[in-house]
């Protein structure tokens, strides 16, 4: 009969040290999205559906067709079709066909999305001082630039979020 070894407390817990930056990414994340879905689900919004509005609202009065929105979502939305459904329901958003184009669907924001947003807007705040409230600003600056350098070469060429090259 075996017998089985306790583990080794000092054995590595990582494979990798990657893999420790990637795991460390993703709880990272984990924690900080637990603070913004607190926020939202008050509201009946995801984080998707907040970034749609405020992507609008930066464009607002023009419309913006559907595909381009989807490219401007700081992440993919794989059903854009469905959370727009969910806003338009809500008054939030409007969408509608251009007659010279009938096959781009464009979308504004409505004034009960601009009123959300305002109501939203110090609340946004505070939940952003709660997850990062206790970094200074050097250090904010500092894993911006970190965050920016990990992510460069995975952007897409006309991605908004690539950095700004320094030729």
């Amino acid at each position: 009969m075996t017998t089985s070894q306790p583990r080794d407390v000092r054995a590595p817990r990582f494979d990798s040290l990657f893999q420790e930056a990637y795991l460390n990414l993703w709880r990272t994340y984990d924690r900080l999205k637990a603070i913004e879905d607190e926020l939202f689900s008050q509201f009946d919004l995801s984080a998707q559906q907040y970034n749609a509005l405020r992507l609008l609202e930066a464009s607002h009065p023009a419309t913006v067709p559907t595909l381009t929105l989807g490219t401007r979502l700081i992440s993919r939305a794989p059903d854009m079709t469905r959370m727009l459904d969910r806003l338009e329901e809500r008054s939030l958003v409007h969408r509608e066909r251009r007659p010279e184009n009938r096959r781009v669907v464009e979308v504004g924001i409505t004034p009960a999305g601009l009123k959300l947003l305002d109501k939203l807007a110090d609340a946004v705040q505070d939940c952003h001082k709660r997850q990062l409230g206790h970094l200074s600003s050097r250090d904010l600056k500092q894993l911006v630039e970190l965050l920016q350098t990990v992510r460069q070469p995975h952007e897409e060429p006309q991605s908004l979020w690539r950095k700004p090259s320094s030729d």
